[in-house]
């Protein structure tokens, strides 16, 4: 029996044709996987701090996970329904951007921002009331996270309306300029709101949008380490250069020091003299406008009691009758009133100014 062993010619035959192979089934190659799991994670971050701010809950979302599947394919492997929100880009990248979000979470999601009882989740079915308040987090979401993937690419990005739709199936969802076998690159992420949710969010991007992407980010990459490198790299005449600069400089230093003649300093002695100290002249911004205001009273209340309010509702502000109101000037504290009644016009007595203490602590 004899061995044959392959040529380098045959080795490197066959690793093409693997290579050909995994093209194939992969679209993106493995730096760009890693880019895109930074840019995923570094925006979806940001979006985790606006839902935080609208929902006032901690929100995050960890462990970006990337690959290349089709739309299909990601429906099939869900448990349907979802909301899907779809952006496409206008400027600055080609293609869309989708944001997708199980039925059950967006419905907490939308009680919470209504005011509601978010234990009363519904699976399977969202009201339109729901469905417009989790479309305006999904979209503030989005909005962020192209801000912050703006922000990286160092370039304008600028999106179309958002497209909303609830879908339970590959054959009842529309999306916008994908077809159902294209390629896509589906970045998925863990996301937990307190104790309330703990389950995923997608966020998917068509290839021409991903491969753009990493394109962008390896070149910047490659042009800093180019310039890092350049900088580093010095020339040897230069440095030579430099040396007989200093050599020369040294010896003209030397002559110089030979020549010096050293004497002790004369003063002139001094005389007192009287400067006529300036007042300020204030008088030229006495003209200069000011806005005054008077705050009557805040309140905050959820989007459910906004959207209840009619003509003849009384809102309730967090000011006793008997409490001095706050005046500002040009947004600053400075003084505390009543309000008092002058010809049938509305004015206000000023009972009190803050120190001047009091007004610097109030500037910040």
């Amino acid at each position: 029996m004899s061995d044959k062993f392959l040529s380098q010619e045959e080795i490197d035959s066959l690793m093409q044709k693997n290579q050909m192979v995994n093209a194939e089934f992969d679209d993106l190659t493995v730096s760009e996987k890693d880019i895109l799991g930074e840019v995923g994670n570094i925006s979806m971050s940001t979006s985790a701090t606006t839902l935080s701010t609208l929902l006032n809950r901690q929100v995050s979302i960890t462990t970006p996970r990337v690959e290349v599947t089709t739309f299909n394919k990601v429906v099939e492997s869900l448990i349907m329904p979802y909301v899907i929100l779809q952006v496409q880009f206008e400027d600055g990248l080609h293609g869309s951007n989708i944001l997708m979000m199980s039925i059950r979470d967006a419905s907490i999601i939308a009680n919470i921002m209504m005011g509601g009882d978010w234990s009363q989740f519904n699976d399977n079915v969202l009201s339109d009331l729901e469905l417009s308040a989790v479309s305006e987090a999904m979209n503030q979401m989005i909005g962020s996270a192209s801000t912050a993937v703006s922000t990286m690419l160092n370039r304008r990005v600028d999106i179309d309306p958002p497209l909303t739709q609830v879908g339970d199936s590959a054959s009842t969802i529309k999306i916008k300029g994908i077809q159902g076998e294209e390629h896509l690159a589906c970045i998925v992420f863990k996301l937990a709101i307190d104790d309330l949710i703990d389950s995923e969010i997608m966020q998917i991007y068509s290839l021409e949008t991903a491969k753009e992407i990493a394109d962008t980010m390896l070149g910047s990459i490659k042009e800093t380490e180019q310039v890092s490198a350049s900088t580093a790299e010095q020339p040897r005449a230069a440095k030579n250069e430099e040396i007989k600069i200093e050599s020369v400089q040294q010896e003209q230093k030397r002559e110089y020091e030979k020549n010096v003649q050293v004497q002790k300093p004369e003063f002139v002695p001094l005389k007192e003299s009287k400067q006529a100290t300036q007042s300020r002249n204030i008088d030229l911004i006495l003209d200069v406008p000011l806005e005054m205001s008077v705050i009557l009273g805040r309140t905050q209340r959820s989007i459910k009691e906004i959207l209840s309010l009619e003509p003849g509702s009384i809102v309730e502000l967090e000011k006793y009758a008997e409490e001095p109101l706050d005046i500002y000037v040009n947004g600053k504290l400075i003084a505390q009133g009543e309000v008092v009644v002058l010809d049938e016009k509305f004015g206000i007595r000023i009972n009190s100014i803050l120190s001047t203490r009091d007004r610097v602590e109030s500037l910040k």
